[in-house]
């Protein structure tokens, strides 16, 4: 799996082993990747290598933050590891990051029906997006 030059966040995504992980547990199944609208997840070089190694970029829809996951903990860690402090160095801001951290994996819930009665769960939803 030869990697093009890509953005540093590309890189880290498909060289640090996730995809390959996931490309390994299911070896004849496509695997889909949802992304957001970033532009240089649209970059040829991307969607060549996408194309190669049998992965799909799912796109969200455009100021859909909120139906990325990553977001809500992002939030989450935001608000219980660094808003009202003031750490003396990066040290400490690292340590606070990581005690958040390994507290909400030992607390970790499998994410189940997301947006059940949503008109986003609809199959027609997208094309009346304006």
């Amino acid at each position: 799996m030869s990697l093009p030059a890509l953005t540093r966040a590309n890189r880290t995504l498909i060289s640090g082993g996730l995809i390959q992980w996931e490309q390994a547990s299911w070896p004849s199944e496509k695997l889909y990747v949802i992304v957001d609208n970033f532009s240089p997840h649209k970059r040829h070089e991307i969607l060549a290598w996408c194309a190669e190694n049998n992965v799909e970029l799912v796109f969200l829809p455009t100021y859909s933050s909120w139906l990325n996951w990553i977001e809500s903990e992002f939030a989450a860690l935001r608000t219980f590891a660094l808003n009202g402090t003031d750490h003396r160095s990066h040290d400490e801001q690292d340590h606070a990051i990581g005690a958040y951290i390994r507290w909400r994996n030992q607390h970790a819930q499998p994410k189940r029906d997301f947006a059940v009665n949503s008109k986003i769960r609809l199959p027609d939803y997208l094309p009346k997006v304006a």
